[in-house]
């Protein structure tokens, strides 16, 4: 969320910064609806004191023994009771309206930040490994034999409908060598506290990260209210909600592997073959909580330690900043990993990893107390994949595929299988 003194303070930045994500000027509507609710608050304070004045002069009144003043006086205060009630609601009702816009306008990008309209404007940045060279026509990972049955969707659209899938045998066990070995990485070596979260959440904690109100129909909502998490990403997060931390325990590094759920709201006729868009799917999440002014080089820190699992696991990738027209609403910049997938010729996100500022913790009251002393500021969140574990296998079995149908798993995973190295019609061997 925004602060609205920034806005006050230089209204013609924030709009040029809402210009580069493709958005007209909003600070004037803002800052008018800001000075009616200023006004309002300013006049019910005025009407309180008057009540206040009037209800001490009944008092004195009454000692006197003047029945009249003290009529009068009385009637005053229950008049100004009523006054003050109401110009307190409007005053309410102007500083949730204020509040419901600002929940709604999107965080601002960095300057760094290249400037374009969609994913086509993003920017190469680096790329790492060579792609294979096969001498036969690779296949997509739901084709090769080497899986067979073992990745199921038949029997999950039985139970569930589409875009689920069972993973059963030697995939699901890659599936789940998979996340064990990156928590493992991720604890072990790149020092994140590993954390096993709920999957189910209050409204609080999604509108805290930014989930609500505006991308709803993008979750699932339990019967009862509960919804189910898009990614630790708001767990994780919310850790922070409402606590004034101390300076000295910043930064907070931690990681989750939890189920993902997404309605994938607006992706029809998208990637429906294969395990590449599900509503339900698996992540390793990472999140940081710290000073502001460290957010930017934690931002490169938890980009590397997304970079080494795709390095540990030899598959090629290139690294991209999304541009102005692309990034999520929460973010003020974002990198996102490409993983190189040869049956579909082509690089495909597997990481996005994105820095907030200030946004995240204005939403959810996050705040430190700076050790030198001073009022409380908000801390800075970030959040990135680290990876997410589904695509990771698509992966791994496009990119490790032979001839045959067979794939050669990757070395960083034959601890965590036993010491089999292949999966053969689905069974490891």
């Amino acid at each position: 969320m925004h602060d609205i003194r920034a806005i006050r303070e230089n209204p013609e930045q924030f709009d040029a910064a809402l210009a580069r994500r493709g958005l007209s000027a909003l600070s004037p509507g803002i800052l008018a609806l800001d000075e009616a609710r200023r006004a309002a608050i300013l006049a019910a304070e005025t009407a309180q004191a008057e009540q206040n004045a009037a209800s001490k002069q009944v008092g004195a009144a009454k000692a006197k023994g003047d029945e009249a003043e003290f009529e009068r006086l009385r009637a005053l205060v229950a008049e100004k009771k009523t006054e003050v009630a109401a110009m307190q609601a409007e005053a309410s009702a102007k500083d949730a309206e204020l509040r419901d816009i600002l929940l709604t306008i999107p965080n601002l990008p960095l300057e760094e930040v290249p400037q374009g309209a969609d994913e086509d404007d993003n920017v190469e940045i680096s790329t790492w490994g060579e792609p294979r060279k096969l001498d036969f026509a690779p296949k997509e990972h739901f084709e090769l034999s080497g899986v067979g049955a073992n990745m199921d969707f038949g029997t999950a659209a039985k139970l569930s409908g589409s875009r689920f899938v069972v993973l059963k045998g030697g995939v699901a066990r890659v599936h789940r060598a998979l996340a064990q070995f990156m928590l493992d990485l991720h604890v072990d070596e790149h020092d994140l506290s590993e954390n096993i979260t709920p999957v189910l959440v209050r409204d609080e904690a999604m509108l805290g990260t930014g989930q609500l109100p505006k991308f709803s129909e993008d979750s699932y909502q339990t019967t009862n209210g509960w919804w189910l998490i898009p990614t630790a990403e708001v767990t994780l997060t919310n850790y922070s909600a409402g606590d004034v931390l101390d300076e000295n325990a910043l930064p907070l590094r931690m990681v989750a592997h939890t189920n993902c759920f997404r309605s994938e709201a607006g992706s029809a006729g998208k990637d429906t073959s294969g395990m590449l868009r599900q509503h339900q799917f698996e992540k390793v999440e990472m999140v940081t909580i710290c000073h502001p002014e460290t957010a930017i080089a934690e931002h490169e820190r938890m980009t590397r330690c997304a970079e080494t699992v795709l390095e540990r696991l030899g598959l090629p990738y290139r690294k991209i900043v999304l541009c102005t027209g692309d990034m999520g609403f929460g973010a003020q910049k974002t990198y996102d990993l490409e993983v190189w997938l040869p049956g579909q010729d082509k690089y495909r996100e597997i990481s996005s990893v994105s820095t907030c500022g200030q946004f995240q913790a204005r939403r959810m009251n996050a705040r430190f107390k700076p050790a030198a002393g001073g009022k409380p500021d908000f801390v800075a969140t970030l959040n990135g994949s680290g990876l997410a574990v589904g695509r990771c296998l698509i992966a791994v079995l496009e990119n490790g595929q032979e001839a045959d149908g067979s794939v050669t798993l990757p070395d960083a995973l034959h601890p965590y299988l036993g010491g089999k190295t292949r999966l053969v019609d689905g069974h490891l061997v």
